[in-house]
């Protein structure tokens, strides 16, 4: 059965609409852990636009199960990284005018940064995954930085419309899970997914987790995050 790793940015996104204390992804992240899920994911954004220092903190002394910490590769946040030591860091691309992250890595065309900065914390003892587009080159490319793991950006499969265009994302993500595999890194998937299109990606068995946030925050408006989240970890079963 494949991992649940769930995004909870999107609590912080409601408390800082209104500035205030409410809701609390920390509080959020408890909830999350009772419903089943094997870890939590958080992106500490260079503008702070959600998840603050101070989130960050708290999260890693309570957190049960893993802490993934999404960032920026810069100087400033390998030192948080470094600070904080969550269990696993995740290098995305970020652009401050963006909603929300829009592709994966160019791991290819900058591959000494991200070299230099995994080696910073791997000294640390911080395990690494480079979040990528299912494409051969930035792959082999995560390889050869020597990341430990790679998350494949679904973000395309997830707003394919018609089935032919569904059918090739799902296979670029499937050939790209099986290269990663084949180059010893852990593979996990994430962006856009929920209840609906994940069910098709579990018959790929190289993925070994899937990193899950917008959709089971908005299911719990409904139903609560608890039980979303349980939700979600029975369709990985």
């Amino acid at each position: 059965m494949a991992r649940l790793g769930v995004n909870v940015d999107h609590v912080a996104t409601l408390r800082e609409a209104r500035g205030g204390k409410e809701p609390d992804p920390v509080a959020a992240a408890v909830l999350v852990e009772m419903g089943g899920a094997d870890g939590l994911v958080v992106h500490l954004r260079e503008d702070r636009r959600h998840i603050q220092d101070r989130d960050l903190r708290l999260l890693r002394e309570i957190v049960q199960t893993k802490l993934d910490l999404e960032m920026a590769a810069t100087d400033e946040m390998a030192r948080i990284a470094m600070e904080i030591k969550p269990h696993l860091v995740t290098f995305v691309p970020e652009r401050r005018q963006e909603l929300t992250t829009e592709g994966g890595l160019d791991v290819a065309g900058n591959s000494q940064r991200y070299k230099d900065l995994i080696t910073l914390l791997h000294q640390c003892g911080i395990a690494v995954s480079l979040f990528v587009d299912p494409v051969i080159e930035q792959i082999k490319a995560a390889r050869r930085v020597e990341a430990d793991c790679v998350e494949l950006h679904t973000g395309r499969y997830a707003n394919a419309t018609g089935l032919k265009e569904q059918d090739t994302e799902f296979e670029a993500l499937a050939q790209g899970a099986r290269l990663a595999y084949k180059l010893e890194m852990a593979v996990l998937a994430g962006h856009g997914l929920n209840y609906r299109n994940v069910r098709r990606l579990r018959s790929i068995p190289e993925i070994v987790e899937y990193n899950i946030g917008h959709s089971i925050i908005a299911r719990a408006v409904s139903v609560g995050l608890e039980r979303a989240t349980r939700e979600m970890k029975d369709l990985l079963r």
